[in-house]
């Protein structure tokens, strides 16, 4: 009688078990689904030095390293092995917009600027509305009738002379900073 309800205990158990394991794969499969049609809340990565045209522009052959950084600022990258290249890389990743890759590569020989080469980047103008966000307020419109005003009084419509040359009433007595000793 006991190796009877062991079997079958055993039978259910594995049953369970095997009913809970194609659950669990099928559950993925679901939540992979309920994934794609949500999107959740992705905030805005932005990595890197923004280098505009205007600071490209700004490069010129035969500056030093320290006017090159003066002008672009600290380079995200440089090597060990690279000595004489420093790299500026951007990157702005929006919910919604195609992710932005900037890159310039600045080469030097010695001290001095050699070349420089990269992406067309976007001047500052361009690039902040590239990133601007359009935002429509909604501003409800403020209209009243003659009629609809009139129920309600104004205050001090009475002698309006006397409120605007009036001074502002003198500010209250305030107590002591600090106790008296």
């Amino acid at each position: 009688m006991f190796r009877t309800h062991a079997r079958v205990t055993c039978r259910v158990m594995l049953a369970v078990l095997v009913a809970g394991l194609a659950a669990c794969g099928s559950f993925n499969q679901a939540t992979r689904s309920l994934a794609d049609v949500i999107t959740f809340y992705k905030p805005e990565v932005v990595q890197g030095n923004f280098v505009s045209k205007e600071q490209v522009a700004a490069l010129q052959p035969g500056m030093t390293r320290l006017q090159v950084r003066d002008v672009l600022g600290t380079p995200l990258m440089t090597s060990l092995f690279h000595g004489d290249r420093w790299d500026y890389v951007f990157t702005l990743k929006r919910q919604g917009v195609e992710p932005q890759h900037y890159r310039l590569t600045v080469f030097f020989q010695g001290d001095a600027l050699e070349r420089f080469e990269g992406d067309d980047m976007p001047s500052e103008s361009e690039f902040v509305q590239r990133i601007g966000r359009e935002r429509k307020i909604k501003v409800p419109q403020l209209e009243a009738t003659e009629e609809q005003l009139a129920k309600f009084p104004v205050a001090g419509a009475s002698a309006p002379e006397a409120s605007a040359s009036a001074p502002p009433p003198p500010a209250g007595s305030y107590p002591p900073l600090e106790a008296a000793r």
